[in-house]
């Protein structure tokens, strides 16, 4: 306390440098060298990595040289370490030309505050980054080296925007096509004007015109979030699942959520993460309203589920690269994501995991890999739901000892739990109780004595079996609420009347690159996919055979019903089976990836083109198997428009791909998964009664609509189209006049397989915006 209280004394001082200025705060030290991650960064060759610390001690500023190769000079002496003040002039590495570094005084430049008046930039943005006089001409924003404003932030694209300058005095931000966009006042734009005090956010900085100077304000992770009178009600109005909640999280502060069942700790996951805003109230990300800026801070939030967000078949290495080409911008280079995916893999302490595959590792190696996904774009607050729910009492101490570690190097870890074992690595507990109102806040350990129980078993009894207590009433009068949230600091601002309309994010990536990456994830899945793999390969060749069999050497009478019957069966199979469990099982993946600016068209088109691709070759492989060499016996020798054996191989294909939209439909519409394989089985059953060979469908009331929406109806009727199954086998089932032998017919059969495919993928699409964020569903 006491070197704090000196340090306090300390003049607020500016480091003029040739790349820009830095305003230092007498609250931290300030490290001078080549590395990027320095606080001032010094880009010559005769600077070492970690060159030199400024530090405040004792009311005023030393400059230390860290045992550099070639020294650090003040007012042209080698020093190891001195008292610096304003008008010092520092050189590192020569003491004539090298690199120069200039200390003035703040209040010698009035111009330039060191807050900046905006509520938006209270609290994380309290101090600039850099101070630049306001540019004379264009200034270009990006992450590439060649910009005149570089951001080094793998969220920002290499050429994010332009700052332009015009005749009048006037300034303009123009975004360059980014893939994350830029944001004035929080909002997203393509061009706009900017005066004095507006905010111009990029990534993880911010930019506003103060005086005469451009300062640059950077998220470093260490924010306050101020949660002010939640409020989240269903049943229009009926039900209550969050009344009234408060209290305020500080910097690297590790939060724990706790509270019965139904007690609205998951409705306030949602409401603080901005995927369901809140009714009433406001949530304020340093002074933001987040619901206002979610479109810009929603990369600054990290959202852990409870269920893995990763493809199990994956290594972690592989899980967290494609993640990374996802959220990345489309022109970030292979070797950066790289190094990022490794850095984050260090954090974490996945070394030596990180070339297995995750479904080998255990419950909390595999917690700490989706942790470390959610890392991968450096979120400030990082929010976490049951992370230790399954686990064992030493893994859940390790999980909640990795989320103090995160909070202790620089984020706002908030944890929704059940799990009371290691709430005293907490720095602050919340607890619900029904009805989703706050029953206490304040430090974990405070918590039981205030409720008078001795364990926390009694105290969750207590909330279910006296319901009529009122926890909230009984908090909101103790000390503990006057002290941790009446007086916890700066209040937020009474939130409005209406709700904010929260706007969805932009893509991180164009459509295409999303496409491409999803495409080359998902043939990776299931590549590692070894039982997909067996029953992909296995299943055309055993219906195959089974349809050669009744065949024979050729199609008469006797056989051409029932080999034409197996080849239905064998498509939908094929097809059904491979799509039914493959949007179910990725739910929780998809709806994480969703809220972070997945595309929905991207997603499903990457299913249907890697599905389908299996799917037909699958099909042609069935009837290759079932029908290459047999005598087909068509009208002399020929299909309708084609060879028969390609006719009925694209029957047989078409039939597959329609199955398999059937089956995303399927996996689309159920909540679990267990409940696909009965579902597949039905589907498949009711293929084969509708489909034309066992019951007379033309004619009978009923039976002949109800049957137009079944796939294989029109693909059986397309195949004995193809080969006159009246000619062969004259009775009441093969007259039906969609088997006739003519080309309209048969387009008929082909193109309704195809409408089939359409509605059903166009079904699938809506029914995903039902499982997304409520946020992206605008």
């Amino acid at each position: 306390m006491a070197k704090r209280l000196a340090a306090s004394a300390a003049p607020e001082l500016v480091v003029e440098t040739d790349t820009g200025s830095t305003v230092m705060s007498p609250d931290r030290d300030y490290h001078v060298g080549r590395d990027p991650l320095s606080d001032i960064v010094v880009d010559d060759p005769r600077v070492s990595w970690h060159h030199a610390v400024l530090r405040p001690v004792n009311g005023h500023w030393t400059l230390e040289d860290e045992h550099s190769t070639n020294g650090t000079y003040a007012d042209g002496r080698r020093v190891d370490e001195q008292d610096v003040g304003p008008g010092s002039v520092i050189r590192f590495g020569n003491p004539t030309d090298g690199p120069r570094a200039v200390l003035v005084g703040l209040d010698a430049t009035p111009e330039r505050p060191s807050v900046v008046s905006r509520p938006a930039l209270s609290h994380t943005f309290r101090y600039p980054a850099s101070v630049r006089p306001l540019p004379t001409r264009t200034v270009r924003i990006g992450r590439a080296e060649d910009n005149d404003l570089v951001v080094d932030d793998l969220i920002v694209s290499r050429r994010h925007a332009e700052l332009r300058t015009h005749a009048d005095g006037t300034y303009e931000i123009v975004d360059l096509g980014s893939d994350n966009g830029t944001y004035l006042n929080g909002q997203l734009v393509t061009s706009a004007l900017i005066g004095p005090g507006d905010v111009i956010g990029i990534g993880h900085s911010a930019f506003c015109l103060v005086g005469d100077t451009l300062q640059e304000y950077v998220d470093t992770g260490e924010v306050i979030l101020d949660v002010e009178d939640l409020t989240v009600a269903v049943d229009r109005g009926r039900k209550t699942l969050l009344d009234g909640v408060s209290f305020p999280v500080g910097e690297k502060c590790l939060l724990a959520v706790v509270g019965p069942s139904g007690a609205g700790k998951s409705t306030l996951l949602n409401a603080l993460t901005g995927q369901r805003p809140a009714d009433h109230g406001t949530v304020l990300y340093d002074g933001r309203d987040l619901y206002h800026d979610y479109a810009e801070l929603r990369q600054r939030i990290g959202l852990v589920p409870q269920e893995d967000i990763l493809h199990a078949q994956l290594t972690v290495r592989a899980a967290l690269s494609y993640a990374a080409e996802l959220r990345f911008p489309h022109d970030t280079a292979k070797a950066e994501r790289r190094a990022r995916v490794d850095e984050v893999i260090r954090e974490l302490g996945l070394e030596q995991r990180a070339d297995q595959s995750v479904h080998s590792l255990s419950g909390g190696q595999r917690k700490r890999v989706s942790v470390a996904l959610e890392l991968l774009t450096k979120p400030s607050l990082l929010f976490l739901d049951e992370p230790t729910s399954g686990l064992d009492p030493g893994m859940d101490r390790s999980v909640m000892h990795m989320l103090r570690g995160l909070a202790d190097d620089g984020r706002t870890v908030i944890v929704v739990t059940h799990s009371v074992l290691s709430l005293d690595v907490c720095d602050r507990l919340l607890v619900l109780a029904p009805g989703g109102k706050v029953a206490y806040y304040g430090p974990p350990g405070d918590a039981l004595p205030f409720f008078g129980f001795p364990q926390w078993p009694e105290a969750f009894e207590a909330f279910e079996h006296d319901r009529d207590r009122d926890w909230a009433g009984e908090y909101r009068d103790s000390p503990f609420h006057r002290q941790y949230v009446a007086d916890a600091g700066a209040q937020p601002e009474q939130p409005d009347e209406e709700p904010v309309a929260v706007v969805p994010p932009p893509r991180p990536r164009g459509w295409a690159a999303q496409l491409g990456t999803l495409i080359r994830r998902y043939t990776a899945v299931l590549g590692a996919d070894r039982t997909f793999l067996v029953v992909m390969i296995a299943l055309p060749f055993v219906m195959g055979g089974m349809a050669r069999a009744l065949a024979g050497g050729e199609l008469d009478r006797r056989s051409a019903l029932n080999t034409l019957l197996v080849l239905c069966v064998g498509g939908v199979l094929t097809g059904a089976a491979n799509a039914v469990r493959e949007i179910v099982k990725e739910r929780v993946i998809y709806r994480r990836e969703r809220a972070v600016g997945l595309s929905r068209s991207a997603y499903l088109t990457s299913k249907v083109v890697v599905l389908g691709t299996v799917t037909v070759l699958q099909a042609v492989v069935l009837t290759l198997v079932a029908l290459y060499g047999v005598e087909l016996n068509a009208p002399q020798g020929q299909g309708v428009l084609m060879p028969p054996l390609i006719e009925i191989a694209l029957a047989v294909a078409l039939l597959a791909f329609t199955a398999m939209m059937f089956g995303l439909l399927v996996s689309a519409l159920v909540r679990k998964e267990e409940v696909t394989m009965p579902l597949l089985v039905l589907l498949a059953i009711v293929q084969v009664v509708f489909c034309g060979a066992l019951l007379q469908l033309d004619g009978v009331p009923g039976l002949e609509q109800l049957a137009w929406l079944v796939p294989a109806r029109w693909a059986f009727a397309a195949m004995a189209g193809t080969v006159d199954l009246g000619r062969l086998s004259p009775d009441e089932l093969s007259g039906d006049p969609l088997f006739q032998h003519t080309a309209g017919v048969w387009l008929l059969d082909v193109g309704m397989l195809l409408a089939l495919s359409v509605v059903s993928g166009y079904v699938v699409y809506r029914l995903l915006r039902r499982r997304e964020p409520a946020v992206m569903r605008k």
